[in-house]
């Protein structure tokens, strides 16, 4: 898992709940970096912020999302911005799922796992047998 994310204390909760979880994580404070990361591969999934330096969360994952390479790794955008429009533009960009920040652990890891799974079972079915 990929976190892109400029708030440090935010950053390290999510990284250590995460391994926690089982997860191993990769983590990015600012755009640039963190899209740069993205592009490297490797990753099953990314969650991102919105508001970030050097570039910000709705260009990455529109950026991600609209190449062939990496449009089937599941994108999340967790913000702390509980905005319509910004729902509606991550809709937009290709995101996976929006959650606000302020939603409990337990609901942002049940999207998680089941966005794996979704992707994992697509997958599946894209392979020749």
């Amino acid at each position: 898992v990929l976190i892109i994310e400029d708030n440090v204390a935010f950053l390290k909760i999510m990284k250590m709940r995460l391994e926690a979880a089982g997860y191993r994580v990769k983590t990015a404070q600012e755009g640039l970096e963190g899209f740069s990361l993205a592009q490297k591969g490797g990753f099953d999934l990314i969650i991102l912020d919105l508001m970030l330096p050097g570039m910000d969360g709705h260009r990455i994952c529109r950026l991600l999302k609209f190449d062939k390479k990496f449009r089937h790794i599941p994108v999340i955008i967790l913000t702390s911005r509980d905005l319509d429009e910004d729902a509606r533009l991550a809709r937009q960009c290709g995101a996976d799922a929006f959650i606000v920040k302020t939603t409990k652990f337990e609901v942002v890891l049940d999207v998680i796992e089941r966005l794996l799974k979704k992707r994992e079972s697509t997958e599946c079915i894209a392979e020749p047998m």
